[in-house]
């Protein structure tokens, strides 16, 4: 039997499954590898966020004209609306952040460990000056 899923829809599944698996990579990431992530993931105009953000965005615009045209509730366009308002405010929220985020992302200084130097036995005899 032949899959009659448009192309789209697909995308729209591998993209969930990717979504997942991101997900998986992130809880096993070391600290620096976790922000680079979250970094490109975050990212208001290029990340995956930003993008989120532009689809619901279109399916607002696009919900409007099927809900002009009485194809579909106006609720509909209202939330997609809302998602669109809700994620662009979220992207501000933490574009606030992303330069801590992205600091992370380089490789941390070692610190070098400084051990005093020990302190001069103190004896019970002076010690006299040679003349």
């Amino acid at each position: 039997m032949t899959d009659t899923t448009c192309y789209p829809a697909r995308l729209a599944d591998d993209i969930a499954g990717l979504l997942d698996t991101l997900n998986e990579h992130l809880i096993q990431a070391t600290p620096q590898e976790a922000a680079q992530i979250l970094a490109k993931t975050l990212d208001g105009e290029n990340g995956v966020l930003g993008r989120m953000t532009g689809l619901m965005v279109t399916g607002s615009h696009f919900a409007k004209d099927l809900s002009m045209r009485d194809l579909l509730p106006p609720e509909v366009w209202l939330a997609l609306g809302r998602a669109a308002n809700e994620l662009h405010d979220i992207g501000l929220d933490i574009d606030e952040h992303t330069d801590t985020i992205s600091a992370l992302t380089e490789p941390q200084p070692q610190v070098a460990t400084v051990t005093p130097a020990p302190k001069p036995a103190v004896s019970g005899t002076p010690v006299g000056r040679r003349r």
